[in-house]
């Protein structure tokens, strides 16, 4: 934690925006407490640096050694430590980069508060630390919330011509007095010895601040504060200012937005509200951009210019306001939600309350949070999320390993085979001290070692008919990581009966084969192979072999299937088949089609059942074994075909992808 007093944090903006558009850089003298990022560090002082590197000082920051050997002469006498090291992102996010990590690496234990300037001015603070040789956010104390400040045209050439100015702020006067010694002259214009002039409104938010508390009306992190002096032969007024925006900008009713969407239309609806709003509550698929923002961010999240946009806030103003400078950046159909958010609540529509995300989990998951298509709600999802991963062997280890490294809050472990000298050539999550435990029991202790919070539920057991129901329900995704195929039957048939997305791998030598069966979406795995072909034309790993690294290719690619139909960006591989080869290192894409007439998933086909294929791999004959419910299914025993069953350039042959266990009667689940 890093307690950065107001007076020092305007010490270092005054010096940012003085270097813009070049970067800035500093030293922080104070207490340090402790060097882990949770520990408190105490700035009382600040002072400045200067760049050596005179050429191209916008390319590098080279801190002078002589300013930073003064500042601990400083230090010394005072009795104070170096406690970090503030620099500045001119037009970039205050997020610590890949470069600013090799430049600190030698400074472990400090803090690096990062300043961004857009335009001059600034946009935002955050503080870091390194720990474990990677960056985390740590918490600033003592700091005023930052607001947005809408700076009327008649006094934007006060505010070097911009509309909007971030400007830190306990109180409308404090902002005030912010504002004004980053730009002089403004204040004057705002205020006089009796308080705000009475030709000038203001207002935080949809307030008016007469009404509030006036000068010392409270502001909170991401507000906007919006300033409305008198315009001859303008809007005298905010209520009027906002009657011309509504009749400007087209509002929509809720219902009317959900009728659009629940009929196909493609609607972008952006909420403009603070953080803190949008945590209490917000519309089902909704992409968030704080108002603060907005101008920043909105090309990069919705990139799509002539995309259909419905912009909301808390009852309808703010959005006015967005829409019009989504207007002004080039969006050609912008609209505001009546009512805002309490119109959609209203009109009695669903909407989301995500799960908040810890300090831990901001830290953890940072590199999540800064991708858009992830971002706060995407990593919720992959938090409440429940994986089942078939098998800990080749494919389930690397697959295991980086959905729980990504977040997923619970990851099933279906195996019931122990570890085996020979499986460490390619299953990670096992090691030599381990040889014979449970590969369940293994996996789990490797998982929760990376990552405490992920929930390792592990099944020592065998998937059959009886269990595999049982098993299958609790989730959201498969990942079938097995090396038989009356495992791989038996996956999908469960699948389709529960409509569970599974995401498939198979390995053999040097190729693998990738893609997702998702019910109701596209084909399953019986479309693809109706039956599993004789024993002679699958030989398993141990009598064919497998490259080592070539299960964790495959393994990780299925890890992102799985992300994708979690979170829900991207496109995943339902109704193609990825075949990659190591040999040669190409990725082939061939397309899947349903089978109209397929037993087990086509349109109106009443479930025939599970089927275990018990003897198959030892003996090459199947036995049918069917839920309660339906009759038991007959099983020919697969024969050789007088013409080739498949042909290769359209649909590769199905690989096992391991061998099976001696003692299973049709293998285990591990590659």
């Amino acid at each position: 934690m890093l307690k950065l007093p107001p007076d020092v944090q305007e010490q270092i903006f005054a010096h940012a925006r003085e270097g813009y558009p070049h970067e800035v850089c500093g030293v922080l003298l104070g207490k340090m407490h402790g060097v882990s990022p949770a520990e408190l560090r105490e700035v009382t002082l600040s002072r400045r640096a200067r760049n050596l590197n005179t050429e191209r000082p916008r390319d590098r920051y080279l801190m002078d050694t002589s300013d930073v050997n003064e500042a601990d002469k400083t230090a010394r006498e005072r009795g104070l430590d170096i406690v970090g090291f503030y620099h500045s992102h001119p037009d970039h996010p205050a997020v610590a980069s890949r470069t600013d990590l090799e430049n600190s690496s030698p400074w472990g234990g400090y803090s690096y508060p990062i300043v961004s300037i857009v335009k001059g001015d600034v946009a935002d603070l955050r503080s870091w630390a390194v720990e474990n040789d990677a960056w985390v956010e740590e918490k600033i104390l003592g700091g005023a919330p930052m607001a947005t400040v809408r700076i009327p045209t008649p006094l934007r050439s006060l505010a070097k011509g911009q509309s909007e100015v971030a400007v830190k702020g306990s109180t409308v006067a404090e902002v005030i007095a912010n504002l004004d010694a980053a730009h002089a002259g403004l204040k004057e214009r705002i205020c006089d010895a009796q308080g705000i002039r009475r030709f000038v409104n203001v207002f935080v938010n949809d307030e008016d601040v007469r009404f509030a508390g006036g000068l010392e009306a409270s502001v909170k992190e991401g507000d906007t504060i919006s300033i409305v002096p008198a315009i001859a032969g303008g809007s005298p007024s905010f209520p009027e200012w906002r009657s011309q925006l509504q009749r400007e900008i087209p509002e929509v009713l809720a219902r009317d937005v959900a009728r659009s969407r629940e009929q196909g239309e493609e609607v972008v609806l952006l909420d403009v509200r603070t953080r803190e709003e949008w945590d209490q509550g917000h519309a089902p698929g909704a992409i968030h951009i704080d108002r603060g923002y907005l101008e920043l961010k909105a090309e990069q999240i919705v990139p799509d210019k002539s995309k259909r946009v419905v912009c909301y806030c808390a009852g309808g103003t703010r959005s006015l306001f967005a829409a019009q400078a989504l207007r002004t950046l080039g969006y050609q159909r912008v609209e505001s939600l009546t009512k805002g958010f309490g119109g959609w609540k209203e009109a009695g529509l669903p909407f989301d309350m995500p799960a908040k995300l810890t300090e831990a989990d901001r830290r953890r998951y940072l590199r999540h949070l800064a991708i858009p298509e992830v971002g706060e709600a995407g990593q919720g999802k992959l938090l409440r999320s429940k994986v089942l991963c078939i098998g800990a062997g080749g494919l389930g280890c690397p697959s295991a390993i980086y959905l729980a490294a990504a977040g997923v809050g619970t990851l099933g472990i279906v195996d019931d085979d122990v570890v085996d000298e020979s499986n460490l050539q390619r299953q990670i999550l096992h090691t030599t001290d381990r040889i014979g435990t449970p590969k369940t029991e293994s996996a789990k202790k490797t998982i929760q070692a990376l990552n405490p919070g992920c929930n390792v539920k592990t099944y020592q057991t065998r998937l059959t008919s009886e269990n595999v129901v049982e098993i299958f329900q609790e989730y959201d995704v498969i990942v079938d990581g097995s090396d038989n195929f009356p495992t791989r039957y038996l996956v999908n048939d469960a699948s389709v009966k529960l409509k569970k997305p599974c995401v498939h791998g198979s390995i053999f030598r040097f190729e693998g084969q990738l893609t997702v069966f998702w019910p109701g979406k596209g084909p399953c795995y019986r479309c693809l192979y109706p039956a599993p072909p004789p024993p002679e034309l699958a030989p398993s790993c141990a009598e064919a072999g497998v490259l080592g690294v070539l299960p964790g290719v495959i393994g990780v690619l299925e890890a992102i299937e799985a992300l994708k139909i979690i979170v829900g960006f991207g496109t995943p591989l339902v109704g193609k088949l990825v075949h990659y080869d190591a040999l040669t290192t190409q990725f082939r894409e061939l397309k899947l089609r349903a089978d109209p007439k397929c037993a087990y998933c086509a349109p109106g086909v009443e479930f025939p059942g599970l089927v275990d294929y018990e003897f198959f791999c030892s003996s090459g004959g199947a036995h049918a074994k069917t839920d309660d419910a339906k009759p038991a299914v007959k099983v020919e025993e697969p024969k050789l075909a007088s013409k080739p069953i498949v042909k290769v350039t359209a649909k590769p042959l199905p690989v096992a992808g391991g061998a099976p266990s001696s003692k299973q009667d049709g293998g285990s689940c591990c590659s």
